[in-house]
């Protein structure tokens, strides 16, 4: 849990920042309607360039620490921190980029299941969520 809320603090800096900006800038408009008031709001063009380049820096650090960093040496930042790392079950070795995409993109099924994939390493001998079995994962600690 630790190493999640560690790898998502720069994505909330790198988009959040110019998201607040952008809403600081951005122009809000009301009218009078039969019904009462209706109000739009929309962010200045400098402010949607600025979401726009927030949310590529977030993908990209995104790829970059959950993509090649975790796959190649089998700890994101976060993970790093927290001295663990994710490996092949049936090697021990580090999952390579593709899988480690692939893998963040399993975690999407254990959200869907009311977040109870999450759950699974409290009740599982192997301690793996559901994405971790669906790629046959395990986390290990870093010695």
């Amino acid at each position: 849990m630790g190493a999640y809320f560690i790898d998502f603090i720069p994505i909330l800096v790198l988009y959040g920042i110019p998201s607040m900006i952008a809403g600081s800038t951005a122009k809000k408009e009301c009218i009078t309607t039969s019904t009462g008031f209706a109000c739009t709001v929309s962010p200045s063009g400098a402010g949607a360039m600025l979401m726009f380049v927030g949310w590529v820096a977030a993908l990209g650090y995104g790829i970059w620490n959950f993509g090649y960093r975790q796959g190649v040496t089998g700890s994101s930042i976060g993970k790093s921190v927290m001295k663990f790392k994710v490996v092949s079950e049936a090697t021990g070795q580090p999952i390579g980029f593709g899988m480690s995409v692939v893998r963040q993109l399993a975690h999407i099924i254990d959200g869907a299941i009311l977040c109870i994939g999450y759950l699974f390493p409290l009740w599982d001998a192997k301690r793996q969520t559901l994405a971790d079995k669906i790629m046959t994962t395990v986390c290990l600690p870093i010695r």
